[in-house]
Parts: C-alpha cells; structure tokens; sequence
C-alpha cells in the first residue's frame, strides 16, 4: 500500500505544485471512492455538468490539465479537454453516473492509507510538516472522514473542473468522443468495434448501449452454419463468419434506417433462431471479430480496434472458458483471427487502435 500512496502523492505533487495536504487527502478519496457523493439529486447534477462543461476556461496560471488523470480504479476526467475533444455533457454525465453507481470503496482501507500518508510525513517523504499532518487528520477523523474539498490555493492556481469516473472508461474517451462529434451532425452513425478474442467487445457494447441506448449486433450471431463449413471456406481469411448473411440481413436495411429482422445462429443447436425485429436507433453499434471483413468495413461512419496483449488475452479467456476450452481458442481460433487482422489489414483500416488489457 505504501508505494501505491507515495506513487499517488508524488503524481500529485508534480502536477500541482501549489497542493496543499487537503488536496491530497481529496485526491486518496477519489481514489477510493469515486465521486458518488456528488450525485444527491441526478437531474441537477446533469445541469450543474452542463453548466460547468460550458463554462470552463484554462487558468490565468496557464496550467492545462491532461485530458483524464488516474487516481487508481478511479480517474479524473478534465472538462475542458473534455470539451474540446467533441465529448459532449450527457455522455460524461452517463459515464460518472455509472461509476458512481456500483459499490466502492472501504473506510478501514482509506483509513490505513491516511495512517500510511501521515507515516509518510513523519519520515520526511513528502514535503509537508509532519505536526501539521498530524493535527489535520487528527481533525478529518473526528470529522467521520468526509469527502475533502480542493484548498482555495489548488482552485486559484489550477481552476479545476473535472468528473471522477471509472479507470476502466478511459481507454475508450475517445470513441465516446468521436460518437458525439458524428451525432451532432444528425444523421444516423453506424460504428464497428473489432479486436482479438477477450479483447472487451461486448462489454464495450453493452457500454455504449447503455450510454446511448443505442441498438447493438453481435457478430457472433452469424457464424458459419455446418453446411458453409468446409476446407474452402476456412482457408479465406475471415471465412469463418457469415458476411453475407450479415451484410444482406443487417447492413442493408441498417442503411435504410427501416424496422427489420434477422435470425442469429445458436452455437448451441446449430442452427438460425427466431427472428430477431429490429428499430434502427440513431446510434447504432456493430461488435465483433469480422465486423471489419473487406466486405463490411465500408458500411460505417466510425470503426475501433480493440487491441489486448496477448498474455492478457490468454489469461482473460482461461478465466472466462476454462481451461479445455481455452486451448481451442488458443490453437483454432485466434489463429484464425491473427490471419484475418493480417491478410486484410483490419487495425489499418479501423479509424482507431484502442489498446486494452
């Protein structure tokens, strides 16, 4: 725990020089805890976000703030970058909303963090006065350690406007991003999210679903039926999945924007279910290994490529699969995938590369 704090402390003492000890007490809260505390009342917290998104300006200072700022399993996300990167307000807003829902944090685990930060001080490591230290947190615990406000020095010097959110959201900002910038041209966006096995499409779907309410495909929806499965096919990379199917049954009338059906194949009994009826949303998203095949890649306005290492990739799918079905990921799929990013090029031809994992 101890180089934890101090790498925190001393990321903090970098960034804002003119901090003082509340700062970082506020900054091991955060980390902590997130920023639910702010969402008493959510419709004016959406406004006061709005409002304050609009309103921000960089300090007389010159300080700029990085565009997110990682406390640990949660982050500062800067307004102002924000901002200028095309993220609108009701999409952080659903970000900070969703972090601060679930459960987090533990009060006997941010106490022995504030014992570690007082030891800290008291061996010279942190340029604070060990006595002072002390007497704050002797103060702050009476207090029942309560979410700690930004010194009136940090808001003269660095005019911080920020929201806390997950860490695990910020890989994808920049999606989100892109997303609001097409959006506002109102017209309806079409997005493919690409990337090896375990990389987090679906979740990432299941996300932006969320977010947006958007309407979202899987491509494993269209794997091969058995009569499509021979040698012939296997060999095409990228073979190993219906685009036709998908392309004729989705992505046509997905252009149209018209209500539709499709029949998605069930791995389990082989075969195509019932259909599936289909709203077209504004918004909507296609996840999934192929969704960049050559002969889908041009039906979207915005694609991503989800790039996972390939130790965390195997360490993902053994936790998810279990170890039996790990090794047909390991020697029959993925390989499969590997000849399809490379023969067609796919993280070139995706609009961004987002690395996970």
């Amino acid at each position: 725990m101890k180089q934890k704090i101090q790498t925190l402390c001393r990321q903090q003492l970098t960034a804002y020089p003119a901090l003082e000890l509340t700062d970082l007490v506020k900054a091991l809260y955060q980390a902590e805890f997130g920023g639910g505390h702010l969402i008493q009342d959510p419709e004016r917290a959406k406004a006061w976000l709005a409002e304050e998104m609009t309103g921000c300006a960089r300090p007389a200072s010159g300080h700029c703030s990085p565009q997110s700022e990682q406390l640990g399993a949660f982050s500062r996300v800067h307004l102002l970058p924000a901002r200028e990167m095309g993220m609108s307000a009701d999409t952080l807003f659903s970000l900070f909303m969703r972090s601060a829902r679930e459960p987090a944090g533990d009060m006997a685990a941010f106490q022995a963090q504030l014992d570690c930060l007082q030891d800290m001080a008291a061996a010279h490591e942190l340029p604070l006065v060990p006595e002072a230290v002390a007497a704050y947190l002797t103060s702050y615990r009476a207090q029942g350690c309560p979410a700690a406000r930004h010194s009136e020095a940090f808001r003269a010097a660095y005019a911080p406007a920020y929201r806390v959110i997950r860490s695990a959201f910020v890989p994808f900002l920049p999606l989100f991003a892109a997303i609001d910038r097409l959006l506002t041209h109102g017209q309806p966006v079409t997005v493919a999210i690409e990337g090896g096995s375990a990389s987090g499409k679906t979740t990432l779907g299941k996300l932006l679903s969320e977010v947006y309410g958007c309407t979202v495909f899987h491509m494993d929806d269209f794997f091969l039926r058995p009569h499509q499965r021979t040698p012939e096919r296997f060999a095409q990379p990228g073979g190993n999945v219906d685009y036709e199917r998908f392309h004729h049954e989705v992505l046509t009338p997905l252009r149209r924007r018209e209500p539709f059906s499709y029949r998605p194949f069930s791995c389990r009994t082989m075969s195509l279910g019932e259909p599936v009826r289909v709203t077209p949303t504004p918004l909507c998203i296609i996840e999934g290994a192929y969704s960049m095949h050559p002969a889908l890649a041009e039906e979207y306005d915005l694609s991503a490529f989800l790039q996972i290492p390939p130790d965390a990739q195997a360490e993902r799918i053994l936790q998810r699969n279990g170890a039996e079905m790990s090794q047909r990921f390991l020697q029959e799929w993925i390989p499969l995938e590997e000849q399809y990013f490379s023969a067609c090029h796919v993280k070139e031809r995706c609009t961004m590369v987002i690395p996970v994992g």
